[in-house]
Order: C-alpha cells, then structure tokens, then sequence
C-alpha cells in the first residue's frame, strides 16, 4: 500500500474510476509522508454503497492525496462496502457548482475551500481576512477551535453535512506582468492596476481592491485559459496549487505574500448523510477527521517544495520581508474596517487571540 504513495504522480486531468489508482510521471515530486496506517474496527454489513466525490484539484495535490487516503480507510474498514470514487480537475464543476450539487443530492462529497462557502455561513468569512493567521500553527488551532465546530455545524439545514477542517493554505500572488514588492507595485502608479482573478467572495475582493488592483471574480477551472488569453494578469493560491496546475506556464512572476489562509472543507450530502446507516455515518465523519490531518501534513511538505520548483521552471518569486509585508498589513486596514463589524467583532478577536496564544507557545 505505501509504495503506491512514492511513486509519481500525473499532473493530468484524467478520470478516476476507482479511489486509488490513478498515477503518470512528473519529473520530481516531493519527499511526501506516508499515510498514517489504518486502525480501528471493522463495521457492520449495512448494505454497498458508493459516493461520487468532485474535487477542484489535479491528481497531484495535497487535496487529492488526502481523499485517497479517505477512500481507503472507508474501503478498508468497511471490507470493501463503502466506496469512493472521485472526480478531480474540475470536472464534475467549480467549488460553488458542486456544493449546489450536495444540496440537490446529485453528487455525494466536494472540498471546497472555505471562501465560496460563505454564502452558507457567513462567519466563514473571518478565514477570509487579510494576515489574521500569520502561521500554519496558529491556522490549525483555529481550524480545531470551537468556534471553528460552531461554523461546521451551521451548515444544518442547507443541504449539505460539513465534515472537517483541512488545509488549502497561504495564497500568494502570481502574474504576468511585473514583480510585486508593495501595494504600489500591484496598483502600478504610473502603470494600470493589475487584474487580479479572485474567488467569488466579497472579502477577497475587498482586500484586491484596497490594494488597487481589478479583481475579477471566476471559477478556477475557466482560470488557466484567462491569464494564457490575458484576460487576467493573475491570480492568489498556494504555491501547490499554482504548481499542480501548471500556472507557471502563464505567470512569469510570484510574490509570497501569504496574505490569507483558506482552509478546505469537506462535505457530504444531507441527502445521502440521512440515507447512510448511523455506524457508516460514525467511520465517514472519523475517516473525514483523519484524511484532513493527513492533508495539512502533506500540504506543508509540498508548500516550501512547489516554490522551489516553480523556480526551477523559470518562474521569478519575490520573497516579502517583513517590513514589506507590513505594508501591505497597512494597506488592506480598510478591510477589517468594513467587514469585521459584519463577520463579528467578537468571533475576529477569539481568532485573534487564538493566533496570539500560538505564536507565544
């Protein structure tokens, strides 16, 4: 079984048939961590079933490792009862597409970042504002919060099951046309403000534009073909994200701005939750929490890894000191000024005070 894990991996779109089986070949890949060794009983015979998952990711990220991971402790504890076969690239649709899917029951499980699923729960939003969760430690104390299982289980009642927290990471920017340095650089001054391709949330739009930059709201998989065409000059992802999907091929320049942490989500129908047997339920909800520990592990092996090698490809990345990133702090004020009155001045101090109490740890 761990073999299956070191051996390369395709950055394709092909389909998955199967929860396991799909490999090509990538010049390197990352000295990945082997999955964690599946424990625990096996489950009562409730009948076969199987789950159609959609992810937004090629077949080489983090996200997708981790939901083979998900697939086959189900298959495993289950002998073989639960199934999971799972869809990346986009194919089955964008993030907002696939959660609409969960809510008519036309597709099992998705994992969306948490930024389009603020129109569920808007207290979303708070992993939404610029710098709050300066490291990837504080980031997971705020993902395993109470407040965090609060925003999980307020998805009652929309159709859809919020299972976990993982990680999608600190979004950097990428572009086509210049290095970006400081706010100025990505307004342009003398120059236009760059055009930025943004997730459709609010909050990411407001902080692009108190940086002056255009930001234009589209799904990740019409992003590729926008910034080779020039309709967008460039967008914000992890550094595995901006790898996996070859966005080096159309981005000449990286800046590592880590302005927001996102984290993923993953999902399940209400519809298909309801019609599972309670001790299925019990093995998906413990398999979701084990698949996403493992996904913030491998998410942090690859994300000093997938700069190095966009480097090596000949992208140019601009690493930020810290009196740079300050400046963009300054810049994005106006931000906080707007939307933490909305999101709830008390829900952006707990996580303030969660990152406070992580970085004196």
């Amino acid at each position: 079984m761990h073999n299956l894990w070191k051996r390369t991996l395709l950055i394709t779109g092909a389909t998955l048939l199967s929860s396991g089986m799909a490999y090509a070949q990538t010049a390197q890949t990352p000295d990945l961590s082997d999955p964690p060794e599946i424990e625990g009983d096996t489950v009562g015979d409730h009948g076969s079933v199987t789950l159609r998952m959609g992810l937004g990711l090629a077949e080489s990220s983090p996200q997708y490792l981790s939901s083979q991971y998900f697939a086959d402790i189900l298959d495993q504890r289950s002998e073989g009862r639960i199934s999971v076969n799972i869809f990346p690239n986009s194919q089955l649709g964008d993030d907002v597409q696939m959660m609409e899917m969960l809510q008519t029951g036309t597709l099992d499980m998705t994992y969306p970042s948490s930024s389009p699923a603020t129109g569920y729960v808007e207290e979303l939003a708070v992993f939404d504002l610029p710098f709050l969760l300066p490291t990837r430690e504080a980031a997971i104390d705020a993902m395993r919060s109470d407040a965090a299982q609060e925003m999980l289980d307020a998805f009652d009642g929309t159709g859809i099951k919020a299972l976990a927290f993982a990680e999608n990471g600190f979004r950097q920017l990428s572009n086509s046309a210049r290095e970006v340095a400081s706010p100025e650089d990505v307004a342009g001054l003398d120059v236009r403000g760059l055009t930025i391709r943004t997730m459709e949330n609010p909050v990411h739009l407001a902080i692009w534009v108190a940086l002056g930059a255009n930001p234009t709201p589209m799904a990740f998989g019409e992003l590729f073909s926008a910034m080779e065409q020039g309709v967008v000059d460039g967008q914000e992802n992890p550094w595995s994200t901006i790898l996996t999907s070859n966005f080096y091929e159309v981005q000449d320049y990286g800046s590592e701005t880590r302005h927001v942490y996102t984290p993923f989500i993953k999902m399940i129908s209400q519809r298909t939750w309801d019609r599972l047997d309670p001790e299925y339920q019990e093995l998906i909800q413990e398999a979701a929490l084990q698949a996403a520990d493992y996904e913030i592990q491998l998410s942090s092996e690859y994300d000093d890894w997938s700069r190095n090698q966009l480097e090596e490809r000949g992208m140019q990345i601009t690493r930020l000191s810290d009196e740079q990133i300050a400046a963009f702090q300054e810049a994005v004020q106006p931000v906080y000024d707007e939307w933490a009155p909305r999101i709830g001045e008390d829900l952006v101090a707990e996580f303030q005070q969660i990152s406070k109490s992580s970085m004196a740890e």
